[in-house]
């Protein structure tokens, strides 16, 4: 079955090599926004012999025709989504790295509003909220990353 990644390689005449084509089906298959050492581990639990530097080069040339998005949150890391999903924003579990995603219609709105009362008309924005569980307990067991201690 051809996921999303691969039809949009195809529509965009971006040659699938296998490796490539295994990069983009775990890739469509992921929860989350994994980083590329973690993609890379879960590519190489189907091929080891794909190699770290090719699972970079093919993350870039994903985002470069638009297929993806790169996201850098506080720890430094660059994640990855696909760039069709509809407009969402995030709150980062900064126990466990976990990324959720969530819109709200009153925050697009107040947005708006705000940015027309500063004299300007919204063309984009990306929102990233950070905190900590109130209850420890609630926080997901399966991270996206875990945040290294300070």
């Amino acid at each position: 079955m051809t996921n999303r990644i691969e039809t949009a390689c195809r529509e965009r005449g971006i040659k699938l090599t296998g490796q490539r084509k295994l990069i983009a089906e775990v890739l469509s298959g992921s929860r989350g926004h994994p980083d590329v050492p973690e993609l890379h581990r879960r590519v190489t639990e189907h091929n080891p012999r794909i190699s770290l530097s090719t699972v970079y080069r093919t993350l870039k040339r994903l985002e470069q025709a638009g297929i993806l998005e790169r996201h850098t949150f506080l720890d430094g890391r660059d994640r990855y989504e696909d760039a069709g999903k509809k407009h969402h924003d995030r709150l980062i579990d900064m126990v466990t790295g976990k990324v959720i995603e969530f819109s709200s219609p009153e925050i697009e709105r107040l947005q708006s509003e705000i940015a027309s009362d500063l004299g300007f008309r919204l063309v984009g924005h990306r929102l990233e909220l950070y905190g900590e569980p109130l209850d420890q307990a609630s926080s997901s067991s399966a991270p996206d990353h875990p945040r290294k201690p300070r």
